[in-house]
C-alpha cells in the first residue's frame, strides 16, 4: 500500500496534519494571550442575556397586544355595521340599564364589605394597573394556548 492509495481513504497526508497542527498552536496561543476576565465573567453574560431576553419578551408582547387590539377594533366595526339601528339603540338602553344596575350593586357591596377585604382588593386592583402589560400578555398567552388545545381536541 503506497501513499496515494491511504490518502485517498481518508487520512491526512504529513503535509495536512503539519497545518492542522500550526493552526491549532495558533487557536491557542490566542486564547492563552486572552485578557483573563475574557470568559470568566459568566455572571455579566447571564445577565446580558437576561436582559436581551426581557426586551425581546417585552417587544413582542407589544406587538400581540396591539394585533389583538387592531383585530378587535376591526370585528368591532365590522358588528356595528351589520347590525340594525333598531337593535342598537335597544342594546344602548340595555347597556345603561345594566350599568345603573352594577353601580347600585357595587354600592351595596361596598357599603356590606368588611374595610380589610377592600383595603386587600384596593391594594390588588393597584398592582394590577401598575403591571397591567405583563397581565394582559399573560392572559393573551393563556387564551392562545387554549384556542390551540381546543384545536386539537376537535381534529382527533
Amino acid at each position: 500500500m503506497n501513499d496515494e492509495s491511504v490518502n485517498k481513504m481518508g487520512t491526512p497526508t504529513p503535509e495536512e496534519l503539519r497545518e492542522q497542527v500550526q493552526r491549532t498552536r495558533d487557536g491557542l496561543g490566542r486564547t492563552a494571550g486572552a485578557p483573563p476576565t475574557a470568559g470568566a465573567d459568566i455572571r455579566t453574560q447571564v445577565k446580558e442575556r437576561a436582559a436581551a431576553v426581557r426586551e425581546q419578551a417585552s417587544e413582542k408582547a407589544a406587538s400581540a397586544s396591539g394585533l389583538m387590539r387592531g383585530t378587535t377594533e376591526q370585528a368591532a366595526r365590522l358588528v356595528k355595521d351589520r347590525t340594525p339601528d333598531a337593535v342598537l339603540e335597544k342594546t344602548a338602553e340595555a347597556a345603561a340599564q345594566v350599568r345603573e344596575g352594577a353601580v347600585r350593586a357595587g354600592r351595596y357591596a361596598a357599603d356590606r364589605t368588611p374595610d380589610p377585604v377592600l383595603d386587600r382588593a384596593g391594594r390588588a386592583a393597584s398592582a394590577a394597573r401598575a403591571h397591567r402589560v405583563p397581565l394582559l400578555a399573560g392572559g393573551a398567552l393563556f387564551a392562545v394556548l387554549l384556542l390551540v388545545r381546543r384545536g386539537r381536541g376537535r381534529k382527533q
